[in-house]
């Protein structure tokens, strides 16, 4: 591994744990395969029933810390819980099934050195459940509203609130948050689907920047067992959506953010979502009821 400058902002992941214990292994593997060594992870294991899952992952590394919750918590205080332990410069909420790409560290660090920007969102391919390339249509939408540029551009405001409510075309567990500013900030409880979309705007109504980076350091794996394609299935997801988006829209219209209260009001690829997962939930007419 190669050794980086010590003046560049440090980087730590911690990474909320209750799924696939191989998709965990990967996602560790891919961070002690990274370039540049200086990063820290916590592992906070919101009590899966296999205790071994978790405890599997440090393998001596002075690194790596896994702390086990002797309950289960629940998804929005589990990430609470992981930024509240956070103490690095910027601070990644991994996924237990994603994975990194060998330079993700070093490129993070360099970016957060050009830009010092609260968040930053790396380019992201996606992978479905056995680690192939994979692009839903979800995905495909999302590509088409993600600013296009060839270096890294730094975005703030009402302009940037205004992209991300039109269609949230970030991808949560590849962004680098600076802590401080998240940890100031925190989590809104009570939420699950929009958790990551609510840290964003609050961050960004803070005047908070967000630089993107194009260049593709990130593997994030889509499959029909996580969270929001569960909820997508269900119909509980957009009822979530629906109630945060009327709360911000009421907040930016207090702000005098009145093309951001718009957006939130209209909630656009939310709409178009549910009316999408409504149609693949409709059964199928028997053929003799068509007649």
């Amino acid at each position: 591994m190669t050794p980086t400058p010590s003046n560049l902002p440090s980087v730590e992941f911690v990474l909320p744990f209750y799924g696939d214990p191989d998709h965990l292994l990967e996602a560790v593997d891919s961070i002690r395969a990274q370039s540049d060594p200086e990063w820290r992870l916590t592992v906070l294991d919101d009590c899966y029933p296999d205790p071994a899952a978790s405890a599997a992952v440090g393998d001596g590394d002075p690194r790596i810390t896994v702390v086990r919750h002797t309950a289960n918590i629940g998804l929005n205080r589990n990430f609470q819980a992981s930024l509240d332990v956070a103490t690095a410069d910027y601070v990644v909420f991994m996924g237990g099934d994603d994975r990194l790409l060998p330079g993700y560290v070093a490129r993070m660090r360099e970016t957060a050195r050009r830009t010092g920007a609260d968040m930053i969102q790396p380019g992201v391919e996606v992978i479905d459940e056995h680690g192939a390339p994979h692009l839903p249509l979800v995905d495909r939408v999302k590509r088409l509203l993600r600013p296009s540029h060839r270096d890294v551009r730094v975005h703030s405001g009402q302009r940037a609130s205004v992209r991300l409510l039109t269609g949230n075309w970030t991808t949560f567990p590849a962004i680098a948050w600076r802590r401080e500013v998240a940890q100031a900030i925190g989590f809104r409880p009570g939420y699950d689907i929009v958790v990551d979309l609510a840290l964003l705007l609050d961050v960004l109504a803070d005047r908070g920047t967000l630089a993107v980076d194009p260049a593709v350091t990130f593997e994030y794996r889509r499959h029909s067992a996580s969270v929001s394609s569960v909820q997508a299935e269900s119909g509980t997801r957009f009822d979530e959506e629906a109630a945060f988006l009327d709360l911000m829209a009421r907040d930016y219209r207090r702000r005098g953010w009145h093309v951001a209260a718009a957006a939130a009001k209209l909630r656009l690829t939310p709409r178009l979502h549910a009316l999408l997962a409504r149609h693949r939930r409709r059964p199928m007419a028997r053929p003799d009821a068509l007649s």
